[in-house]
């Protein structure tokens, strides 16, 4: 389990096709190793990876094909990522309980300052936008985040978050681009809710 709460900025070193699919090398930037050992999770923009080699500045996580069909982004070298290991009992919940698993993919529809802040849209596909309500919590690449609104579309739903300075100073979310795909996860609750409905019906009387 994680919080959403990002650790650290890292970036993708090295990508390296394997038999069930990549094989990463993620540059850790100010993530502190110390405490880490192999076998550990740490989430990579919000999908949890399992370290296989690891140092001080850097680790080695297989990422298989599925992951990267569900997911974005982890098979850019190069890229920014956003960096959290796994939750430990006692650890303080900063953002929301959060599972790593990337539950679908959302489309950036609006990236624009707004007075100190930023508002960034993004259009979430249909299966998702049941799970979405104004006021409540979404994962996006890894980051715990409250939303504003939501709006229905055709296509699903839009859902409008305020990223405060210090978010933006401090996660990769600053390099989101219009048009750019992003990594989102669900809220636990509300899966379990939805879950709860679609067996007993009458449980939402």
């Amino acid at each position: 389990m994680f919080t959403g709460i990002i650790a650290a900025v890292g970036r993708i070193s090295e990508v390296k096709p394997n038999e069930a699919g990549v094989r990463l090398t993620v540059e850790v930037g100010g993530l502190d190793m110390s405490d880490v050992a192999l076998g550990d999770s740490i989430a990579i923009d919000g999908a949890c990876m399992t370290v296989i080699e690891f140092d001080s500045r850097c680790f080695v996580a297989d990422v298989s094909a599925e992951s990267l069909r569900c997911t974005v982004g982890l098979d850019q070298p190069g890229r920014e990522v956003n960096l959290e290991k796994a939750l430990r009992f006692g650890d303080r919940l900063g953002g929301h309980l959060v599972s790593g698993h990337v539950d679908g993919l959302g489309v950036v529809r609006k990236f624009e300052p707004v007075g100190e802040s930023h508002e960034l849209v993004i259009e979430a596909p249909r299966e998702l936008a049941a799970f979405l309500a104004a006021k409540g919590s979404a994962v996006v690449n890894g980051t715990s985040l409250t939303t504003n609104w939501v709006r229905d579309t055709a296509n699903g739903c839009e859902f409008s978050i305020n990223l405060i300075p210090h978010t933006i100073q401090n996660t990769a979310l600053r390099h989101l681009k219009v048009d750019e795909r992003v990594n989102l996860e669900i809220d636990l609750i509300a899966r379990y809710v939805r879950r709860m409905l679609e067996v007993d019906p009458q449980l939402a009387r």
